[in-house]
């Protein structure tokens, strides 16, 4: 058994979620779980270093340690919570921030770049520091993403029964858990990085609570049409995205005029909702169960809209099984943490296109 602080920032930008967590190759259980939210500066800093601008990479690096010291605190609070001292724990798995993500794109290698620094993390918590997961997936001629199909399948899998799990964070992905054991995973489009550029823009919030605006609207099935003609909704997998396609820019180019904003908050949510749904039913139709997680399962027009398009299928956050939905990535990079030191691969080959398993992260000792 150990003791693994995960440390998680999504693409939406909301803020630090940290659990401490006890692992063992067969069980998690979390011990605490504390959330921060982005202060309003790194918050607008770290969306605007998403786009080449102006000295990017002296603003970059003050970013990463405005970032980590947001991480620090967050962790310290987790192990106040559980009464737990810093020497107990193993290490920390600590995801960064991404703002940049092209695997393959380029030169034919590409790069994935989540600002961190694990050194100051390591620093200021004096426990081991795991993190950029990502990179060695991508120079292995994966997507980098997503990583947490192989915890997924750990935490969520269920012998003879055809399992989906769906994290609607800034973007959307999905694990397919087959009733055979096969896993696989992959991309689906945006989720609440768009929702919540929108609602900021028109109503001044930081997201649509409940989606209660975008239950207000109607969707417009023209303007839907024509976002899910978005060649990225088309491919195979194994694929990812997030801001670098998914972005205002996109969004504003192909926006009709004369719509009521909250017709273009139902008609963003109905996107999200489409896009999973078809993608489920493309790849895996024999699935029964859902299990959703992420901030958007506590959208409960979300909810409702996958429950109505899926009528075969058992929709629930993963608080139905005994994770609640906004711990799970970070206890998967905990999950990640844990697999680095134990020296197991934590990508899966046949969810990002790696050419084959690898160990992930790179660590700052304490």
């Amino acid at each position: 058994m150990a003791l693994v602080l995960g440390l998680m920032s999504g693409t939406s930008l909301d803020g630090v979620d940290g659990v401490l967590a006890e692992l063992t190759d067969t069980r998690t259980r979390v011990l605490s779980h504390v959330q921060r939210t982005m202060p309003a500066a790194l918050r607008a800093e770290l969306l605007a270093l998403n786009t080449s601008g102006h000295d990017e990479l002296h603003r970059a690096a003050l970013a990463a340690n405005a970032l980590v010291r947001l991480y620090a605190e967050t962790a310290q609070a987790a192990l106040r919570l559980a009464g737990v001292p810093a020497a107990a724990v193993e290490s920390i798995g600590a995801h960064g921030q991404t703002v940049r993500h092209q695997p393959q794109a380029v030169d034919g290698s590409g790069y994935t770049l989540q600002l961190m620094n694990g050194a100051l993390l390591a620093e200021l918590t004096g426990i081991d520091v795991v993190c950029d997961f990502r990179s060695r997936d991508v120079a292995a001629g994966g997507q980098g993403a997503p990583l947490v199909p192989a915890f997924h399948a750990q935490r969520f899998g269920e012998a003879g029964t055809d399992i989906a799990v769906l994290n609607l964070g800034g973007m959307a992905n999905l694990t397919l858990l087959a009733a055979d054991g096969a896993v696989s995973g992959f991309d689906c489009g945006p989720a609440n990085a768009l929702m919540d550029l929108w609602c900021q823009r028109h109503r001044q919030q930081a997201y649509d609570a409940h989606g209660a605006w975008a239950a207000s609207g109607r969707v417009d099935a023209a303007l839907l049409a024509r976002w899910l003609a978005e060649p990225f909704f088309a491919l195979p997998p194994p694929k990812s995205t997030g801001r670098d396609l998914f972005h205002a820019g996109w969004l504003d180019s192909r926006l009709p005029d004369g719509l009521r904003p909250e017709d273009v908050m139902a008609t963003l949510a109905e996107l999200t909702v489409r896009a999973a749904c078809d993608a489920l039913r493309a790849q895996a139709p024999a699935t029964r169960v859902l299990r959703v997680c992420g901030g958007g399962a506590f959208n409960a027009h979300l909810m409702r809209r996958l429950a109505v398009l899926l009528p075969q299928v058992d929709v629930t956050s993963t608080a139905a099984v005994g994770v609640p939905p906004d711990q799970v990535e970070a206890l998967a990079f905990a999950w990640l943490a844990w697999a680095y030191k134990q020296r197991r691969a934590g990508n899966l080959m046949q969810v990002t296109g790696a050419r084959g398993a690898r160990l992930l992260g790179a660590l700052y000792p304490a």
